[in-house]
């Protein structure tokens, strides 16, 4: 096999053999994999359809969907449409920015909660397609200093997902939760023999795709590091099955094949959802002008241009009503894949191409998607955990470019005292509608409108 050389294929419409591109094409699809299947598998938790519900079939069609579409979604940036998509390597999947937003606006509403929120990510989605049209002049408005705090406060609010699935999940916390109820009532001592929550057999799964994840990610090199988190996530199920926390009796029962049904759960206007998906639709194409540019800087050492923003944006927008149609969560382009890019040298659009077929392959067959659920709720924790934390740390790394003047610090501290509070004080919005309490208790969205509205009105320091 020719070695393949940082020169070889910065152009996006070159095509490497496919003794290469196929390898290259898989090795994207194992670096989105995990963070792909992980907003599904958390919003059917928090409807109260996912583990622990007693019927996963609806998860599972979530999980189905949520690759076909990445797939479809990423077809439309290779490919192309006319104005549609940026016709470069960039690799579509489910946007964990919307997850604190659909959480609370679907939590325990089981299935009836999600003809409301698929409306809401198509409708959502048109929004984001006509986003595309301006999207360069909302640049100005949307600093390091904003954006960095709004990929932080994402990272910040989906951390307690992260520890309730690695420590047993949101059932095995209610049943907690409920017994320390009961016995703080009754005056007794807690029992916690009878718990599942929290004991060492649930840390301990999630404790070894900790470990594992973070000895891949450096200490070695090249697939092994990119696909740290798959592979750690494949090591605690490993020792989770040893523990006889995993079953496969979903397997048996899945078809091998899968047509996605339009409007699955029906039509709801719900005005909370719409607008939360609106707002963040905004945020996410900022972050895919990010990606964009760091995909033409990384893989072909230029500034991307103006068409191709655009054209990621309405791909974007595109994927995403797509998706809702068939009961699927917003996508968006995915950071992960453009380090991929970076560090391999290959700008190939055709390379990520190939990687979306096998998305929409394993999209169609429901034994995947029952494959997949077999996956512990404590294992899945674990690389939960890592993926929020690195949220958090590229947060962090995009606040270090801030001059921290006394007006940043100024709008950086109000906009997260506020959110950060609301979030961990829900019962302070109490008195209001329900529509208010989904959007301001999201954590998210008080704190890029704070940021956003402050960054503009308050002067700069000279």
């Amino acid at each position: 096999m020719t070695e393949i050389t940082r020169d070889m294929y910065r152009d996006p419409n070159s095509m490497p053999p496919l003794a290469q591109a196929v390898p290259l094409g898989i090795q994207h699809v194992l670096a989105m994999f995990a963070s792909n299947v992980t907003p599904a598998i958390i919003v059917a938790g928090a409807a109260g359809i996912g583990f622990g519900s007693g019927d996963l079939s609806n998860m599972i069609y979530m999980i189905q969907m949520a690759m076909l579409f990445a797939g479809i979604a990423t077809l439309f940036q290779t490919i192309g449409m006319g104005p549609v998509g940026a016709r470069l390597p960039i690799v579509q999947g489910t946007s964990f920015a919307f997850v604190p937003i659909m959480i609370p606006a679907v939590a325990g509403a089981g299935v009836g909660g999600m003809a409301g929120l698929m409306t809401g990510v198509m409708i959502g989605g048109v929004f984001h397609f006509c986003l595309g049209t301006f999207i360069g002049k909302l640049r100005f408005a949307l600093p390091p200093l904003v954006t960095g705090l709004i990929v932080t406060m994402i990272g910040l609010a989906l951390i307690k997902v992260g520890v309730q699935y690695a420590a047993g999940g949101v059932p095995a916390y209610d049943a907690a939760t409920a017994a320390m109820a009961s016995a703080k009532a009754g005056g007794t001592a807690l029992d916690t023999s009878t718990l599942k929550f929290g004991s060492l057999a649930m840390w301990f799964p999630a404790f070894v795709v900790i470990a594992v994840t973070l000895v891949l990610k450096f200490f070695t090199k090249g697939m092994l590091s990119v696909a740290g988190v798959l592979v750690g996530l494949i090591a605690g199920y490993i020792v989770a099955l040893l523990m006889g926390q995993v079953s496969f009796g979903n397997i048996g029962n899945a078809a091998w094949l899968t047509v996605p049904s339009p409007f699955k759960w029906g039509f709801e206007l719900n005005w909370a959802i719409i607008i939360g998906m609106c707002l963040m639709a905004i945020i996410s194409a900022i972050e895919t002008v990010g990606d964009v540019s760091g995909i033409t800087k990384g893989g072909a050492g230029r500034e991307a241009t103006d068409k191709e923003i655009a054209g990621a944006t309405y791909a974007d927008g595109l994927g995403t009503a797509v998706a809702g149609v068939f009961g699927s969560l917003p996508n968006t382009s995915f950071s992960q894949n453009v380090g991929l890019v970076a560090m391999t040298g290959v700008m190939s659009r055709h390379v990520v191409t190939i990687g979306a077929l096998f998305l929409i392959a394993a999209g169609l067959v429901p034994k995947v998607g029952a494959a997949i659920s077999t996956m512990p709720i404590n294992v899945l924790g674990g690389g939960v955990i890592v993926m929020f934390g690195m949220v958090v740390a590229a947060g962090i790394s995009m606040l270090s470019d801030v001059n921290w003047n006394r007006r940043n610090m100024v709008i950086f501290a109000t906009a997260i005292s506020v959110s950060f509070g609301l979030q961990l004080v829900p019962e302070a919005l109490l008195h209001m509608g329900k529509t208010m309490q989904i959007l301001l208790t999201s954590g998210l969205l008080p704190a890029a409108i704070i940021a956003v509205v402050l960054n503009l009105v308050i002067p700069e320091e000279d």
